[in-house]
């Protein structure tokens, strides 16, 4: 009678490490979500061309990294499964404003040639 007990025991304990186990793997895996989508926004915002493969770097192996945005903003959203618990997936988003390349003014600014005084 004892033994199957501590049977139930055992197995009980077994699935509530493997569950608390599996929770730490759902957090890192979110935090590196979040990391690889920020530096991902953050990257093609500037205009850099290896932002995908700097993101890929930084987020769990087999991360699903997707680019869109309109106008002046990045969206970044970076989802991945949680290696122990294959039910759950975690994801990130990030948003990035659009950094002017060499040819555009912002509006605060003055172009060469135009005065900003009021003669």
């Amino acid at each position: 009678m004892v033994s199957v007990e501590a049977a139930y025991a055992m197995a009980a304990i077994a699935a509530f490490l493997l569950i608390g186990v599996g929770g730490v793997a759902g957090v890192a895996a979110q935090i590196q979500c979040t990391d690889a989508a920020r530096e991902v926004a953050r990257l093609t915002a500037a205009g850099d061309e290896s932002a995908r493969r700097v993101g890929a770097a930084v987020a769990p192996s087999g991360a699903e990294i997707e680019v869109g945005g309109e106008g002046d903003e990045v969206v970044v959203e970076v989802s991945a499964g949680v290696p122990l618990l294959p039910m759950l997936t975690v994801s990130a988003r990030a948003v990035a404003a659009r950094e002017p390349t060499a040819g555009e003014s912002t509006a605060g600014e003055s172009t060469a040639g135009e005065s900003t005084a009021g003669d």
